[in-house]
């Protein structure tokens, strides 16, 4: 296997649009590396670049000590996996797995040694007579892996292999695919839209947008120290909540102020927050930070519940603070009804702070 390094990569269109801009990325061997971000964000032009299948327009990729900007796809060693799955539909599942390696002139023993092998691995021996046709959505994925398993690439690369999946066997592919990569022990790059995808599948996630790399880290760490708010918001379900706050008093004493809302700033934020008294801030609170208060305290206030969505394991209450909607995350045994008005209270641990001009976390 080998280690991935992209430096001051760009991609410009003939059009002048600009869809990656100076993303620089060092994925080391054996790391499971995703990228995550909205449509159009660049990650999966970022990807193809990666692959050989879109020029560059400046920068450098290196697979291990090979710079690879003007390689062949073929010549890179690197096996992909596909949205759509890519499957010969007149071949059977041995043939789809076995074409690339007897295109390059592998022995036949060879070809049927990691072929067999592969299967047994995703367990999809009894499937290797059929057809794609004969396939479900799952079974069509598991031979599109293999497939790029029997080539024993340097790096595979995913470009959102289970966005065709219903949501349950998302669930079961993303179990397979991190046991799958911590018993090859392979160098992977992985993207996805999905957030839930990118924090259990990366060992760190790279988050896009509009063609720049936003943070770069481990799931947790994103989770839990967002460089800015795009970050915030997108790493997380539900949503951070975002409340737009003007910040009083003086000293270690500041509020943070809206309507229906007034909770006092906690003491390590301080010192961060104190250079913007008298202006206005956005404070982000996870769902999870709320909870019920079990009396009046200055991180506690009260508001009206508008929907209430139990879940099983959890409920999410549905309201208003500060002007805009919020969402609280609670135990399933709370017992609250639509319009009950309630008094929260947010973890002064667990806040967070923005600058709105710059939307960096303070």
């Amino acid at each position: 296997m080998a280690r991935v390094s992209i430096q001051n990569l760009n991609k410009k269109y003939d059009n002048g649009f600009h869809a990656v801009k100076d993303v620089n990325l060092e994925i080391q061997d054996k790391e499971f590396v995703v990228l995550v971000g909205p449509s159009g964000c660049g990650k999966t032009t970022t990807l193809r670049m990666v692959a050989g299948l879109e020029e560059i327009t400046s920068g450098e990729i290196r697979i291990g000590e090979q710079v690879v900007n003007d390689l062949p796809p073929m010549d890179r060693n690197i096996a992909m996996v596909f949205q759509n799955y890519a499957l010969y539909p007149h071949k059977t599942v041995f043939d789809n797995m076995a074409f690339g390696l007897q295109m390059r002139g592998y022995a036949k023993a060879d070809v049927d040694k990691r072929v067999r092998e592969a299967a047994e691995m995703l367990g999809i021996q009894p499937l290797l007579e059929r057809k794609p046709r004969q396939l479900s959505g799952g079974q069509r994925q598991r031979v599109a892996v293999g497939r790029a398993i029997v080539r024993h690439p340097q790096v595979f690369l995913f470009d959102e292999p289970l966005s065709n999946l219903d949501a349950q066997l998302r669930v079961q592919m993303r179990v397979e695919l991190k046991r799958l990569h911590e018993q090859l022990e392979t160098t992977a790059i992985y993207v996805t839209h999905d957030q839930v995808e990118a924090m259990t599948l990366g060992d760190r996630v790279v988050v896009m947008k509009d063609g720049l790399v936003q943070q770069v880290g481990e799931p947790l760490e994103l989770y839990a120290q967002p460089a800015n708010r795009f970050v915030a918001g997108f790493i997380g379900s539900p949503a951070m909540n975002f409340v737009e706050v003007a910040i009083s008093g003086a000293g270690a004493a500041l509020w943070a102020q809206a309507e229906g809302l007034r909770v006092r700033v906690p003491t390590e934020f301080a010192e961060r927050v104190h250079a913007h008294a008298g202006k206005r801030l956005t404070l982000g609170v996870r769902p999870e930070a709320l909870r019920i208060a079990n009396g009046v305290d200055e991180y506690s206030f009260e508001t009206a519940v508008d929907v209430v969505e139990p879940l099983g394991n959890e409920i999410l209450l549905n309201f208003r603070a500060g002007g805009v909607p919020m969402v609280a995350r609670v135990d399933p045994g709370v017992r609250i009804k639509a319009h009950d008005n309630i008094r929260f209270a947010l973890d002064p641990q667990r806040l967070h702070f923005f600058d709105p001009g710059s939307d960096a976390a303070l």
